[in-house]
C-alpha cells in the first residue's frame, strides 16, 4: 500500500473523529472525493428527483470526474486536516 493510501484511510477514519459536523456542502465535497478517490470515476446511473440527497451526492462525485484517484485522495486527506 502507497503512502498516500495510508494516509487516506487515517483521513477517513478520522473524518469520524471531527470536532465539529462541516456544512454540507464540505460534507458533499468529502463524499465526492471519497468516492473519487477510492472507486474512481462516476460511472453509476444518476438518482430520479425523488431521491434529492442520492442526486446531490451523484452530482457531487460527478463534478470531480475526470480527477485521478491519486489526486482525490490527496484532496481529501488536506481537506480533513483542515477541517481538524
Amino acid at each position: 500500500m502507497s503512502a498516500l493510501a495510508k494516509k487516506f484511510e487515517a483521513a477517513v477514519a478520522n473524518s469520524k473523529n471531527l470536532s465539529e459536523r462541516p456544512d454540507n456542502a464540505t460534507l458533499l465535497k468529502l463524499y465526492a472525493l471519497y468516492k473519487q478517490g477510492s472507486v474512481g470515476d462516476n460511472a453509476e446511473k444518476k438518482p430520479g428527483f425523488g431521491d434529492m440527497v442520492g442526486r446531490a451526492k451523484w452530482d457531487a462525485w460527478n463534478g470531480v470526474k475526470g480527477t485521478s484517484q491519486d489526486d482525490a485522495m490527496q484532496q481529501y486527506v488536506d481537506l480533513i486536516e483542515s477541517l481538524s
